[in-house]
């Protein structure tokens, strides 16, 4: 791997390469989160299905990276590092902030000849429906409570400080990528577009997913589970079983 900041094999992590498979599915993380986040989907879906989790800058192998604070600079170089896996019908899925990046992902990717089959989105509201909370600009001991009521990092990570210290400035850069980004309007996706959240998720509540039907020229559907921001850890299975029924059509 190149030490480049550009380099499009740093942004991919291949668990179980299927280098047989049909297609593809292109996982994007929730802000502070890892490729690893999804090493339990690529492993259910091998190898029926080529799993690719995005790896962000700025934590575990790329910790030496910059992180990237602005989300329109962070679809552009996901694309880049995507487009070559691209031979294959392909789908994506984003949780959260990783959402919002799939769907320019999949815009970039669309304007470039390489539409998507199908786009997942997960716990987010629509781009053109996204707040600013300002979480990017609490105290670190703010955040740190934000990040435990939402129960998304692990409870034993709380209790390290020094392992804090290392994760708080990606979840900070991914949360003002997050805030701060701004749709701009164009030419709505080909594939459709399917939403899943959790019941009670503090962060979005189920009516705001029904507006991602206004980025599609294709079918909408929504899953609602039980559970907050990170039901799809609960419902692992189910939610896994959902994106499967998708992905064999494509």
């Amino acid at each position: 791997m190149s030490d480049s900041y550009d380099d499009g094999a740093a942004w991919v992590r291949r668990f179980h390469p299927s280098d047989g498979a049909p297609r593809r599915l292109f996982c994007f993380p929730h802000a502070g989160g890892s490729a690893s986040f999804f090493f339990p989907t690529s492993r259910s879906l091998a190898p029926g299905t080529d799993v690719l989790a995005v790896q962000y800058p700025g934590r575990q192998d790329r910790r030496n990276e910059p992180n990237i604070p602005d989300m329109a600079q962070m679809a552009d170089r996901a694309a880049a590092a995507l487009l070559p896996w691209t031979d294959l019908p392909y789908a994506l899925f984003g949780h959260s902030m990783g959402a919002t990046l799939a769907y320019e992902v999949a815009r970039r990717l669309q304007s470039a000849g390489r539409p998507a089959r199908a786009l997942y989105v997960s716990g987010r509201r629509a781009p053109h429906r996204v707040l600013d909370d300002g979480l990017h600009q609490l105290s670190d001991a703010e955040m740190v409570a934000d990040i435990s009521a939402l129960d998304g990092t692990g409870s034993q990570v709380f209790g390290d400080a020094e392992l804090m210290d290392m994760i708080l400035p990606a979840i900070r850069s991914d949360y003002q990528a997050a805030e701060t980004y701004c749709y701009e309007p164009g030419s709505a996706l080909d594939c459709p577009i399917h939403a899943l959240t959790g019941f009670s998720d503090p962060r979005v509540p189920v009516r705001e997913l029904h507006h991602w039907s206004e980025h599609t020229k294709d079918s909408f559907d929504l899953r609602v589970f039980s559970g907050g921001h990170f039901y799809l850890v609960e419902h692992h299975e189910s939610v896994l079983e959902c994106i499967a029924e998708g992905l064999r059509a494509i």
